[in-house]
C-alpha cells in the first residue's frame, strides 16, 4: 500500500528509460551467480534491483532532484528508543508509506533489531501472528497498519485478540494535517479519528501530537495492554509527526519507566467464602478457560484440585490442567454439582446449561439445563474489569452467587490458603474417597476413549485419531507446543496428547474469526524457536485459504514449524447446518438428496496445498489419501523442521 501520489509533471519517457536500466544493471549484477548450476537453489538472491531515480521520482512524487539530508536529529529515531525501551522483538507489518519514517528508522538508526521488522503479505496476518507470538511467550509484539484500508484489513484479527484476552501493540499511519497531506491516494487512506476504527474492540488508544506525547502514550499502552484482562491497544501516529526533525525545545525528551502493573486481585473476604464453599461442597466441580497463563497458575490448580479432591474441567482456550492428571474431567460431572467454581470462563451460562439446536422457539433451539437447581455459582474472572456495550463477546448473562472481578491465575495462591484453613479432619475423609472414585472414572475415560480412537483406523479419508497417532512416535521425546488446530481436529490431539504444560496448547482463536489459523502459527513459531520447543498445527483448509501468503513471511524470517492442512474439502461446519435445515424443511424427501454441499465444499477443483507451500519455500507433501504412508511422510516432515525449516503436510481428512 504505497502512497500513489496524483501528479502530472511524471515524465512517461524518462520513466521507462529508468526502468531499462534498471534491468541492465540487474542483469550485470546476476549475471555471474546465473552462470553458475544450482546457485539459485543454493543461495537467496535479491528479489529485485534497487530502484533507479527515475523510477523513485515516479513513484513519490517526481523528485527534481536527489534530496539533501534534513538539519537535526529525526523524531522517527526517538520513537524507536522508545520502543527498544519496551523490549519489543519484532514489528510484524505490511509496509506503506504512512509510517515510512518510523520504518526507515527502525533499520537504518535501531539496525533492525529489538525490534526486527517482519515482512507481511497482509494486515490481518500481521495482528494474527502478534496474537500467535505472545501466547508462545508471554511477551507482547507490535503491528503497524497503513492508515484506513490497512486497518480494517486488520480488524478481523484485532477483534480475535480482544476476545482472546491477547495484548498487542498496534500503530496507525495517518496523514492528518489535510494542508500538507499529499494528494489521491493517501487522502482516501487518511482519517480524522483512525482509532475509530477499532475502539470498539480494544482496551485502549492514542493519537500523540508529539514525541513526548508518543514516549508516554506508548509506555502507557504497554501497561495497559498487560494488565489483566489483557487485550489489544492502538495508537494512531502522524506521519507528518514520524518525519519532521526534533525541535531545538524538545531536547530534553525522556522515556518513561515502565513499571509492570500488579495484577487485580480478588477480595480476600470473597474468596474466604469460596474456600468454605468448595470444602463444604459433596460434589464440588472447578472449571477453567483461559485461567492459567503460566506453569505456576496450572501447579496452583492442581494444588487446588488436590486439596479437596475435586475434578477440574479445563476448557480449550488454553492448558489450564494437566489431562493426564486423575482429576481431570469432562462436562458430565457437572449435573451432580452442588458448587461450581469458574475461572476466567469465557461463557460461564453455556458452561452449566445447553443449547439444542432442533428448531424450536422460532428456529432458534432450545435450552435445556445441564446442572442441580440448588447449585451454588463462583466465578473468579477478570473480563468483568474490561467488557464494552457494543460487541456480544461477553455472552448471556448468568446469575452467580459468589463474583470476583480479578485475575484468576493471580488469586489462586490466597485462595488455596483460605481453602487450607477450612479443612476439618472429617472433611479430609470425605477428600479421599472422592479422590479413589476419581481414579476409577478417569482411568475408564482413557480406555474408552482408546476404543473410539480405533474406529475408522484404516478408513480413506483419514480419521483424526489416527492422524494423530501417527505423529506422536514422531514428537513425544520433543518440548514441543501445538499453537493451533481446526475445530474439527482438536479434540482428538487435545484427549490424546499430554496436555501437561502451558505451552502445549495454545487455545483458539478468540472470536472464531476465519484466517487466524497460519499466521497465528508462524507467530508462536517464531517464538517458540528461540524456546529451543518444536511446533506444529492441525490446519483447517478453509481458514487457510484466508491468509495463504502467511507462509511467505515464515520461510523469508526463518520460523520453522510442522503446518498440517486438515483437508476435509470444505466448510464443513456450515455443511452440516444447512444440511440440518434441509431436514428440518423436508427438503430431502423433496429433493431426493440434501443439498447441503452447494456453497459450502472446497472441491472441483482440488486445491493443492503442497504445491501453494512448495512456492513459497516450504518443505511439503501431500494429498496423503492412504493411511499406511501418513506415519513415513510425518517423520520425515519432523526431521526437517527440527533441521530448520517450515514444512506442509496435506492430509486427506475425516470431517472431524
Amino acid at each position: 500500500m504505497a502512497r500513489k501520489e496524483t501528479r502530472t509533471d511524471v515524465n512517461r519517457r524518462k520513466f521507462l528509460a529508468g526502468a531499462a536500466v534498471a534491468t541492465t544493471a540487474a542483469t550485470v549484477t546476476n549475471g555471474a551467480q546465473a552462470a553458475t548450476p544450482g546457485a539459485a537453489a543454493n543461495k537467496r538472491l535479491p528479489s529485485a534491483a534497487m530502484p533507479t531515480y527515475q523510477q523513485i521520482a515516479a513513484e513519490t512524487g517526481g523528485l527534481r532532484e536527489p534530496t539533501t539530508q534534513l538539519p537535526g536529529r529525526p523524531a522517527s529515531d526517538f520513537m524507536v528508543d522508545v520502543l527498544k525501551s519496551l523490549k519489543i522483538e519484532y514489528i510484524y507489518s505490511n509496509p506503506a508509506s504512512s509510517f515510512r519514517g518510523l520504518h526507515e528508522s527502525l533499520i537504518n538508526y535501531g539496525k533492525n533489531t529489538m525490534p526486527e521488522f517482519l515482512t507481511v503479505t497482509h494486515e490481518e496476518a500481521s495482528v494474527a501472528m502478534c496474537h500467535g507470538h505472545f501466547k508462545a511467550t508471554g511477551k507482547p509484539q507490535m503491528a503497524m497498519m497503513h492508515g484506513t484500508v490497512g486497518l480494517q484489513h486488520a480488524c478481523m484479527a484485532v477483534y480475535n485478540a480482544w476476545a482472546d484476552r491477547v495484548p498487542l501493540l498496534m500503530i496507525g499511519g495517518n496523514d492528518l494535517d489535510a494542508s500538507k497531506r499529499p494528494p489521491g491516494v493517501p487522502t482516501v487512506h487518511s482519517a480524522i479519528d483512525i482509532n475509530a476504527l477499532v475502539r470498539d474492540f480494544t482496551k485502549w488508544d492514542d493519537q500523540p501530537v508529539s514525541c513526548q506525547h508518543f514516549a508516554q502514550s506508548m509506555v502507557r499502552a504497554y501497561k495497559y495492554a498487560m494488565t489483566p484482562p489483557y487485550g489489544p491497544v492502538m495508537i494512531g501516529l502522524d506521519a507528518g509527526t514520524q518525519q519532521a526533525s526534533l525541535k531545538p525545545e524538545e531536547k530534553d525528551l525522556y522515556i518513561p519507566r515502565y513499571v509492570p502493573p500488579s495484577p487485580p486481585h480478588a477480595d480476600p473476604a470473597a474468596l474466604r467464602e469460596t474456600a468454605k464453599l468448595l470444602v463444604n461442597a459433596q460434589n464440588p466441580v472447578i472449571v477453567a478457560d483461559r485461567c492459567a497463563r503460566t506453569q505456576a497458575g496450572i501447579d496452583s490448580l492442581v494444588q487446588l484440585a488436590e486439596l479437596v479432591q475435586c475434578p477440574v474441567i479445563s476448557q480449550q482456550n488454553r492448558v489450564n490442567f494437566p489431562n493426564t492428571h486423575y482429576l481431570s474431567a469432562g462436562p458430565a460431572v457437572l449435573r451432580n454439582a452442588d458448587f461450581i467454581l469458574g475461572l476466567e470462563l469465557t461463557d460461564i451460562w453455556g458452561t452449566i446449561n445447553g443449547w439444542v439446536d432442533n428448531g424450536e422457539h422460532d428456529g432458534h433451539g432450545i435450552m435445556e439445563s445441564r446442572h442441580r437447581p440448588d447449585v451454588k455459582l463462583a466465578h473468579i474472572n477478570s473480563v468483568e474489569l474490561n467488557t464494552k456495550a457494543n460487541l456480544q463477546d461477553f455472552q448471556r448473562f448468568m446469575p452467580v452467587d459468589v463474583l470476583m472481578p480479578a485475575d484468576a491465575e493471580a488469586s489462586l495462591p490466597m485462595l488455596i490458603e483460605f481453602v487450607k484453613q477450612a479443612i476439618t479432619g472429617d472433611r479430609k475423609t470425605v477428600f479421599e474417597q472422592r479422590g479413589a472414585a476419581r481414579r476409577k472414572a478417569y482411568a475408564q475415560a482413557r480406555q474408552n476413549m482408546r476404543q473410539r480412537a480405533a474406529l475408522g483406523w484404516d478408513a480413506s479419508p483419514i480419521s483424526i485419531a489416527r492422524w494423530t497417532a501417527e505423529l506422536w512416535p514422531h514428537i513425544k521425546d520433543l518440548d514441543w507446543s501445538m499453537v493451533n488446530s481446526s475445530s474439527g481436529a482438536a479434540g482428538w490431539p487435545l484427549q490424546y496428547f499430554p496436555m501437561d504444560k502451558h505451552y502445549r496448547w495454545l487455545g483458539r482463536s478468540g472470536a472464531a474469526g476465519q484466517g487466524y489459523g497460519p499466521p497465528a502459527s508462524i507467530g508462536a513459531a517464531l517464538g517458540n524457536r528461540s524456546l529451543g520447543r518444536f511446533t506444529f498445527s492441525y490446519q483447517g483448509d478453509g481458514d487457510f485459504m484466508y491468509v495463504p501468503g502467511s507462509l511467505w513471511t515464515a520461510t523469508h524470517h526463518n520460523a520453522p514449524m510442522l503446518m498440517m492442512i486438515h483437508n476435509n474439502r470444505g466448510y464443513h461446519q456450515e455443511v452440516m447446518h444447512v444440511q440440518r435445515l434441509s431436514n428440518r424443511r423436508n427438503r430431502v424427501a423433496n429433493l431426493g438428496k440434501t443439498m447441503g454441499p452447494v456453497g459450502t465444499s472446497i472441491e472441483n477443483p482440488d486445491i493443492d496445498y503442497a504445491a501453494m507451500a512448495k512456492s513459497m519455500g516450504w518443505w511439503s507433501a501431500g494429498p496423503i489419501k492412504d493411511p499406511a504412508e501418513l506415519g513415513t511422510v510425518l517423520a520425515k516432515a519432523v526431521q526437517v523442521v527440527r533441521a530448520g525449516e517450515p514444512a506442509l503436510v496435506d492430509v486427506w481428512s475425516q470431517p472431524r
